[in-house]
């Protein structure tokens, strides 16, 4: 199997269960984070700002320890 293939399928595994955790924190997080603080968060572009921040850390923090650093030669 090709290095892409892998690379691209691992990245489809990751982008699934980031909408999983997306959709989770939508229907448990967000009616506590919006009982919490009404106004500011009910603006659409912050909370998707929010999700996007959160989800994009995710997927770095994950890339980075799965990639670990290179062997030399």
């Amino acid at each position: 199997m090709s290095e892409r293939i892998k690379i691209l399928g691992i990245f489809a595994i990751l982008g699934f269960l980031a909408g999983i955790l997306a959709n989770f924190a939508y229907h448990t997080v967000l009616p506590i984070v919006l009982s919490i603080f009404p106004q500011v968060l009910q603006a659409e572009w912050v909370l998707s700002g929010i999700a996007g921040a959160i989800l994009t850390m995710l997927v770095l923090v994950l890339w980075a320890y799965l990639s670990g650093p290179r062997k030399q030669a």
